[in-house]
């Protein structure tokens, strides 16, 4: 799983290890890191901040671990959906029921409809839509593009997917 923290440190040398340190012990791969040694908080201490991707049953150890260590964690987010990718559908979208379309892909559970961007020229004629789809890993993404290409074909709706680095159709980009 993903995680970020907004973490405080003392304004002393060797306080990242204190960090970088417990997570790498836990198995945790780091994403980022910021530290933010010219900003102080009313507290005087550097705030940091950090993503990496860690197994979610550690997550209470590795917390547990940095205040040991005298980092403070002012704030743990879970990002659960990681994978995305933009899809362009055209078609008779409106009139086919767009909320089932979404309906269908957020009912996986591992995937959703984040954003939406519809143009609809005409009342009675075909419109389009570019669909950013999340989920929880490339996998999962690569089976709601597969889920979406069956609605596709079920509503008569044209669908161009993106392309990956080796030029075929289902290409997905993890979120950084």
């Amino acid at each position: 799983m993903r995680i970020s923290m907004d973490l405080e440190l003392q304004d002393t040398p060797g306080q990242l290890k204190h960090v970088l340190t417990p997570i790498s012990d836990l198995g945790g791969n780091i994403a980022s890191i910021v530290h933010h040694h010219d900003k102080k908080t009313f507290r005087n201490t550097v705030p940091v901040s950090v993503i990496f991707d860690i197994e979610e049953q550690t997550l209470e150890e590795l917390q547990d671990g940095l205040e040991q260590n005298g980092v403070t964690v002012v704030r743990i987010g879970k990002m659960r959906l990681r994978a995305r990718t933009h899809i362009l559908l055209i078609g008779h979208i409106i009139h086919t029921d767009l909320r089932d379309t979404i309906d269908e892909i957020d009912g996986t559970g591992f995937a959703e409809v984040q954003d939406l961007s519809l143009s609809m020229p005409a009342i009675d004629g075909p419109s389009s839509a570019i669909i950013t789809i999340m989920a929880t890993g490339d996998e999962e993404l690569k089976k709601s593009i597969g889920i979406l290409r069956q609605i596709a074909e079920r509503k008569d709706l044209l669908i161009i997917e993106p392309l990956d680095e080796r030029g075929s159709p289902g290409g997905v980009s993890n979120e950084e």
